[in-house]
C-alpha cells in the first residue's frame, strides 16, 4: 500500500518552512510522497486572503516543482468552499482506497485535536503526524506519530509583511514563488 503524507494549509504564500516540514516527514516515516494541499477556504481563518485559492495553488506548484517526493493536490481548491479535514479525507479515501494517508499537523495543533470536526471518524481515515521541535509539541490521548524537525521561525504572515514593506523575501520562499508574487502584485507590492 502506498504511503501518502498530506500537508494542508492556506499557503499564503508557501515558504521554505513548508517544504522542510514535508521533506523531513517524508524521510522520517518513509512515505512515498507528501502532497501539499492548499485549502480553498480554511475553517480557522477569518480574514479573506490577498491571494485567490488558484493563485495559492499555483505558488505551491512552483514551490515543489522538480522536488522528488513532494507533489501538489488541488483537491480542496477544486471542490471549493470551507475545507474541513474530515470531508477531504472521506472523499480522498473513496477516490484512492489503496493509499494509506498521514495527515501532518503542527505540534502546537495537537492540543486542538479534540475540537476538530468529526475527529473520531477522522481517526478511522488517516494517521496523524505531529511536527515540531522538542518542547513545542502539545499532548494528546489521540494516536499521533511525532516527528521532530529543525526549528524554523518563518511564517506566511512575515513574508506578506515584508512584501508590503517592500522588504526582501529572497531565500524565504522558492525563487519562482517570489517571482510569481511580484508579477501578480500580491500582498500589496
Amino acid at each position: 500500500m502506498k504511503k501518502v503524507g498530506l500537508l494542508g494549509g492556506t499557503f499564503n504564500p508557501p515558504h521554505i518552512g513548508h517544504l522542510i516540514i514535508a521533506n523531513e516527514v517524508r524521510h522520517a516515516l518513509g512515505l512515498d510522497e507528501v502532497r501539499l494541499m492548499p485549502a480553498s477556504i480554511p475553517p480557522h481563518k477569518s480574514n479573506p486572503s490577498d491571494a485567490t485559492p488558484e493563485q495559492r495553488l499555483r505558488m505551491v506548484e512552483l514551490a515543489v516543482e522538480g522536488t522528488e517526493g513532494l507533489t501538489v493536490s488541488s483537491f480542496e481548491v477544486d471542490r471549493g468552499g470551507v475545507s474541513f479535514t474530515f470531508e477531504t479525507m472521506k472523499q480522498l479515501k473513496e477516490h484512492e482506497p489503496d493509499k494509506e494517508f498521514f495527515f501532518l499537523i503542527g505540534g502546537d495543533m495537537i492540543d486542538m485535536l479534540p475540537k476538530w470536526y468529526k475527529i473520531e471518524e477522522l481517526l478511522q481515515l488517516v494517521k496523524f503526524v505531529g511536527v515540531g521541535r522538542p518542547g513545542t509539541i502539545g499532548k494528546t490521548t489521540f494516536p499521533v506519530t511525532m516527528v521532530h524537525i529543525p526549528e524554523i521561525k518563518l511564517s506566511s504572515t512575515l513574508i506578506r509583511q515584508r512584501v508590503q514593506a517592500e522588504g526582501t523575501i529572497r531565500f524565504l520562499v522558492p525563487g519562482k514563488v517570489e517571482t510569481f508574487i511580484r508579477m501578480e502584485g500580491l500582498y500589496g507590492n
